[in-house]
């Protein structure tokens, strides 16, 4: 069964006296396992369709599932349920939180899970160094470089154990080097951990490192090619 399926997903938004379609009837399903990345210039839709899955925005019309499970029909609590123990969240800029160290900012899914201490410590620790951040639990995100709170912000996502990762330009304020790194980590954490990713991006290596590519274009899907 599909992890994601969204059906002719429309998005308008109004600005001033014009009205803007950010997605204009999307089909898409996405197959547990996936590494999936959504492609196109700015504009084309590729973040609102990201945001539209992580049930962060609510479509104009059409339906977005989760397991089965139409989002939009989900109450507040049932979303939040949701994102909280099947969705992680990934975002340019971070959105660490600046008062805790690596090792809180990581626990964080954990704690709002109800996990115990010692479920909460293993993980962690074991994320951390999954992500590369052994021996670097203690600091907090000011005293870490980029690349760094970018791990954390992986750590973070994938502490909780989520069905699907989504990911919007994550290496965007990363050098190559640092990028590429991260790419790697990611790859494998879907070869061997079976975790789902979707990426909104324009990063040419992400997209070489995907195994399927879905390409927008004013709110339509124009090409969708598998590897």
């Amino acid at each position: 069964m599909s992890i994601v399926t969204v059906r002719n997903l429309k998005r308008t938004y109004v600005q001033g006296d014009h009205e803007v379609k950010a997605l204009d009837g999307v089909d898409l399903s996405i197959e547990k396992g996936e590494f999936t990345v959504l492609m196109g210039p700015s504009g084309s839709g590729k973040t609102t369709l990201l945001n539209m899955i992580g049930g962060l925005d609510k479509p104009t019309d059409g339906s977005v599932e989760i397991d089965g499970k139409k989002i939009e029909d989900l109450s507040a609590g049932a979303l939040s349920d949701l994102r909280l123990n099947r969705l992680g969240f990934i975002f340019q800029a971070y959105n660490l939180i600046p008062v805790l160290t690596a090792y809180e900012n990581a626990e964080f899914v954990l704690l709002l899970q109800g996990k115990n201490l010692s479920e909460r410590k293993d993980k962690v620790m074991k994320t951390l160094a999954a992500v590369g951040l052994e021996g670097m639990e203690n600091r907090k995100p000011s005293e870490l470089s980029g690349g760094q709170q970018q791990r954390v912000a992986v750590a973070r996502a994938i502490a909780g154990e989520p069905a699907l990762v989504l990911a919007d330009e994550p290496t965007a304020n990363l050098d190559s080097k640092t990028g590429n790194a991260l790419i790697d980590l990611m790859k494998k954490l879907n070869t061997e951990q079976g975790i789902t990713f979707v990426f909104a991006t324009h990063d040419p290596k992400v997209m070489e490192a995907a195994k399927r590519v879905v390409t927008l274009e004013d709110g339509l899907i124009v090409k969708d090619e598998s590897r």
